[in-house]
C-alpha cells in the first residue's frame, strides 16, 4: 500500500470517528486513534507518521522493540506513544514497562505486580488499562467480571503502576451492532467502579470492524490497523 493510501485511509478513519462521536454527543477530539501496526513494515509505519499519527499499537514487544530501534535512526520518533495492545507474557514485562507508555492488557494481579517492580526499577509510574474479559470465547485472555472490582482495588495500591481505565475484545461479528452489548458493558463496568472512587477515565475498545459503535457506547481509546494499512497476512480478523 503507498503512502497516499495510507493518507486517504487515515482521512477517512478520522472523518468516520468524528461522525460517530458527533451522533453520540461526544466531542472528536475526546477519542484517540491507536493505529494497530503488527506485521506493517517500517516504510508503512514511517507513512502514518508523516500523515500525523503519533500513537502507535503493538500486539508484541520483541516486534515492538524492533520498530522502536529502527524508527530511532530514521526518523524523530520521540514524540511518539507506543501501547501494548496484546497479551502480555511475565518474562517480557521489563522490556514492556521500557517500551510502553500504556499497556492495554494486564489481566492478573501477579501480572500486575511483576508490572510493579519493573516500574519502580525503571523509575517511571507505568499507565496501564486492565483487560476485561466479556464473552465465552476460548483462548481468549482477560478478567472476569466478577474479579474486576476487587482486582482493580489490589492493583490500585501498587505504587508504580495507574490504572487508566478497562479495555476489551469482544468477539468477531459480521454485523458490528452485535458488538454493542460487550462495549456498553464495559462501559458500565467502569461507571459503577468510579460509583467506587476509582477514576478511569479510558475505555479501550473498537476495531476496524466494529469502533463506530464502540465509540457511541463511550470509547475513548480505537485500536485500528486493517482498515489503514490493508489486510494483514496470518492474522485474525481483529484490528
Amino acid at each position: 500500500m503507498t503512502g497516499a493510501q495510507i493518507f486517504e485511509n487515515i482521512r477517512i478513519i478520522c472523518g468516520r470517528i468524528s461522525h460517530a462521536a458527533i451522533r453520540a454527543g461526544r466531542k472528536p477530539e475526546d477519542i484517540k486513534l491507536i493505529a494497530v501496526t503488527k506485521t506493517i513494515s517500517i516504510q508503512q509505519l514511517k507513512e502514518a507518521i508523516d500523515a500525523g499519527l503519533r500513537i502507535f499499537g503493538e500486539s508484541k514487544v520483541q516486534e515492538a522493540r524492533e520498530k522502536v530501534e529502527s524508527l530511532k535512526l530514521k526518523v524523530e520518533s520521540s514524540n511518539l506513544e507506543w501501547h501494548l495492545i496484546g497479551h502480555l507474557q511475565k518474562n517480557k514485562a521489563k522490556t514492556a514497562v521500557e517500551l510502553f507508555e500504556m499497556i492495554h492488557s494486564i489481566d492478573s494481579l501477579e501480572l500486575a505486580e511483576i508490572a510493579d517492580k519493573h516500574a519502580e526499577k525503571a523509575g517511571k509510574i507505568q499507565k496501564i488499562l486492565l483487560q476485561v474479559k466479556l464473552s465465552d470465547e476460548t483462548g481468549k485472555y482477560g478478567i472476569l467480571k466478577d474479579n474486576l472490582f476487587g482486582l482493580i482495588r489490589k492493583i490500585s495500591g501498587l505504587k508504580n503502576l495507574s490504572i487508566k481505565g478497562l479495555m476489551t475484545i469482544p468477539p468477531f461479528f459480521e454485523n458490528p451492532e452485535n458488538a454493542r452489548p460487550y462495549f456498553n458493558e464495559l462501559r458500565v463496568l467502569r461507571d459503577k467502579a468510579e460509583t467506587m472512587e476509582f477514576n478511569l477515565p479510558e475505555l479501550s475498545m473498537g476495531m476496524t470492524n466494529d469502533f463506530e459503535v464502540a465509540i457511541e457506547e463511550g470509547a475513548t481509546m480505537v485500536r485500528i490497523g486493517t482498515a489503514i494499512f490493508g489486510e494483514r497476512k496470518n492474522c485474525p480478523k481483529e484490528a
